[in-house]
């Protein structure tokens, strides 16, 4: 059977640096749309089904971050891999509170561009339904009414679908997988990217709190990621009994 073509939706309107990456992606087979402001990328996302969105952040009408946040709200949850200028903590910080997967600084070398995208597109198979002809019972891994279908790439609890990006499906996989492990921020970094393409353990901080905010959005009241201190995070114990307790650990 064959695979069908990777698609990207690139939004830039600086028109060197968007020729450019035309030509990187076009080299490397990846199929393509662009669109030169945040308004035409909301747009052609809402029309077309991309398998990753590359945005610039400084884009005019709606700029990458709100873009990214207005797209993360209507349920998109492929992969978005951010292009900025300026990599301070304070915008980092907002690049993955928007929901956004990856960033890359400029100036940056093609191959790293094309490390990252090859990441992102990894992690978002998860995501891809019909993927497993395996038992749906034995590809799925729950915690309480939780439910995380690895066929469907789904995430529910109590039958009501939290959305998650790709970069938070596959955090809370690896937790609910090893529900008896403590991952350090530096093994969450490996696993989920691998050294050669990892951000800063700052992206692990901000999306541990993501995952947990929208799991607390979808109606699940007991805290299930628990920080332990000095070593890492690991998937609490499902209480058998035990009475809610509304204090839960912060990072």
């Amino acid at each position: 059977m064959n695979k069908s073509p990777i698609k990207i939706l690139l939004v830039e309107d600086d028109g060197w640096l968007s020729a450019t990456l035309a030509k990187v992606l076009e080299a490397n087979h990846y199929r393509f749309d662009r669109a030169n402001d945040g308004q035409v990328g909301l747009d052609l996302a809402a029309a077309i089904e991309y398998d990753l969105i590359l945005l610039d952040v400084q884009v005019p009408k709606l700029d990458g971050i709100s873009l990214c946040r207005q797209l993360r709200s209507q349920g998109y949850h492929k992969p978005i891999l951010l292009i900025t200028a300026n990599d301070s903590d304070a915008e980092v910080v907002a690049f993955f509170d928007a929901g956004a997967d990856d960033y890359i600084s400029k100036p940056f070398a093609a191959e790293v561009l094309l490390a990252r995208i090859r990441t992102l597109l990894r992690r978002s198979k998860a995501f891809s339904p019909g993927g497993s002809s395996q038992n749906s019972a034995a590809n799925t891994l729950t915690w309480g009414a939780l439910c995380l279908d690895l066929d469907s790439g789904r995430v529910t609890f109590a039958e009501q679908i939290i959305s998650l990006t790709a970069t938070e499906y596959n955090l809370l996989e690896l937790l609910l997988r090893n529900p008896d492990r403590i991952f350090s921020r530096i093994a969450i970094l490996d696993r989920l990217w691998g050294f050669d393409d990892a951000p800063t353990d700052r992206a692990i901080i901000t999306h541990i709190k993501d995952v947990r905010k929208k799991l607390k959005a979808g109606g699940l009241t007991e805290e299930i990621i628990e920080t332990v201190y000095g070593m890492g995070y690991r998937l609490k114990p499902y209480p058998q009994s035990a009475p809610f307790n509304p204090h839960s650990a912060d990072i």
